[in-house]
């Protein structure tokens, strides 16, 4: 086996190893709750010692936030992925629409026993909520890059991550209050057309 080879098989031992301590840690807390269940408890259920745990999550909350990580890069994947001639904004909007139509989580449109106890984990725990707006910022560095780097991208994308968080949150808070999915995605997908509407109004150098 090549060198490429190695390191492809390393690094999908390594994506595995994120993945299953991190939803093992995830099922710790939903069943006893964040602040009850130390790392230490953690690293002891994956089977592996408290420093290699640590190796992989700098922090408690990141065992729960790894869920987001492939999430940082996604709106700067959309934009420079985009069809010849499609405005940023247009395939961003049109990205967020497609995640409402399939139900995908991370728009906060899926009523799952398990997305929504997550959710309820990430929303209900302050120490988490915090921690989040670490991934948001690297969401819009990212962000920010594929749209020039210079200060307006950096505003502008300040301005898309937080439409889309405040979107998806709103999503969230009504189908975690009892709404039927089918009758917030119709609410949801209005309210995202006219918010990326607002923004290619104001932001007309990525419209």
């Amino acid at each position: 086996m090549g060198a490429t080879g190695v390191m492809g098989l390393r690094e999908r031992k390594k994506l595995r190893m994120y993945q299953d301590v991190s939803d093992i840690a995830i099922s710790l807390f939903l069943e006893k709750g964040f602040e009850r269940v130390s790392v230490a408890e953690v690293a002891a259920a994956a089977e592996i010692s408290k420093p290699t745990l640590f190796r992989y999550f700098p922090a408690k909350e990141d065992l729960v936030l790894h869920r987001f990580a492939d999430h940082e890069t996604e709106a700067a994947r959309v934009v420079g992925g985009r069809a010849p001639g499609q405005s940023a904004i247009d395939a961003l909007r049109r990205h967020f629409l497609a995640g409402i139509e399939r139900c995908d989580p991370v728009t906060g449109l899926n009523d799952h026993p398990n997305v929504l106890a997550f959710h309820r984990l990430l929303y209900g725990t302050p120490s988490l909520v915090a921690r989040l707006h670490g991934y948001l910022e690297r969401a819009e560095g990212a962000l920010a890059e594929a749209l020039g780097g210079d200060l307006e991208a950096r505003l502008a994308a300040g301005q898309i991550i937080a439409v889309q968080r405040i979107l998806a949150l709103e999503n969230w808070r009504r189908v975690a209050g009892g709404e039927q999915v089918a009758d917030v995605r119709r609410d949801a997908a209005a309210a995202a057309e006219s918010a990326f509407a607002r923004l290619a109004d104001g932001l007309p150098r990525y419209a």
